[in-house]
């Protein structure tokens, strides 16, 4: 059974030694798509220092004017929002390869909240780093765009989920969603993937109480379908899920650039 969500602390940030972007582990995987040295050096030029953030840290505030640019390098985060009465909705896990900040350089204000679910590293930008960007490579501007849109597309995903699926559907469509961008980021062979969500994570997914998301964990864990077990993740029927939370396709992430 995973665990109830507690309490976390929140530090400042800790400055870390960096890897050079010509040297980056996450360029090395298929997920990825190749960018040219010149568009690498670009990115290099506009990358302040690595730093590291503990788990519950906040990364970009609801509201403020000053958000951030980050690349996350390591860990896993997620956007949110919140209403007067604390009470919170998650908009979207955030894996390594994801870009934090897009909405508020759009904007005059960060429209929601990134919260670090794990110890994560990220590769933080100038704040000018996407007008740099499009006037010098209009390539890397096209994938930022690209970047954008996908992410609509996955709002659109949970928003069909929230809507129209039942407790159980909802439940199978994340660990499916979940599952399949972490094994993206593992070797083939991976053992199960990490899985670092608690039970109050999930039900402020996808706007169940804790009740309804224990007994669907519950449920599809007797079917045999999936197995939490040390903080990882284990699909053992991946059609019968996908058939359960109705959806299609081998579900795997599109390849995608990497800024």
């Amino acid at each position: 059974m995973l665990r109830s969500l507690g309490p976390t602390a929140v530090n400042p940030e800790r400055s870390v030694e960096s890897v050079p972007c010509t040297r980056c582990q996450l360029r090395e995987l298929p997920q990825f798509e190749s960018l040219l040295p010149t568009e690498v050096a670009l990115i290099a030029s506009l990358r302040r220092a690595q730093i590291e953030r503990p788990a519950g840290a906040s990364l970009v505030n609801e509201g403020l004017s000053d958000s951030p640019l980050y690349t996350l390098y390591a860990g896993w985060a997620f956007r949110f929002k919140t209403l007067t009465d604390g009470r919170r909705q998650i908009l979207n896990f955030l894996l390594p390869g994801d870009f934090i900040g897009l909405q508020r350089r759009m904007t005059d204000a960060a429209a929601h909240g990134v919260e670090a679910l794990t110890l994560v590293r990220l590769c933080s930008f100038e704040r000018d780093a996407l007008w740099t960007i499009h006037r010098e490579a209009p390539a890397l501007g096209f994938d930022i765009t690209w970047l954008a849109a996908h992410e609509e597309l996955a709002v659109d995903e949970n928003l069909l989920t929230v809507g129209r699926r039942n407790a159980m559907e909802r439940v199978a469509a994340l660990l499916i969603e979940l599952y399949k961008r972490a094994a993206a980021l593992l070797p083939p062979d991976s053992d199960g993937v990490p899985f670092p969500l608690t039970q109050q994570h999930i039900a402020d997914a996808l706007g169940l109480s804790l009740v309804q998301t224990n007994r669907s964990l519950r449920k599809l864990e007797r079917l045999g379908l999936h197995r939490v077990a040390d903080g990882r993740l284990h699909l053992r029927d991946v059609k019968a899920l996908a058939r359960i939370a109705d959806v299609y396709g081998d579900g795997r992430p599109a390849s995608r650039p990497l800024i």
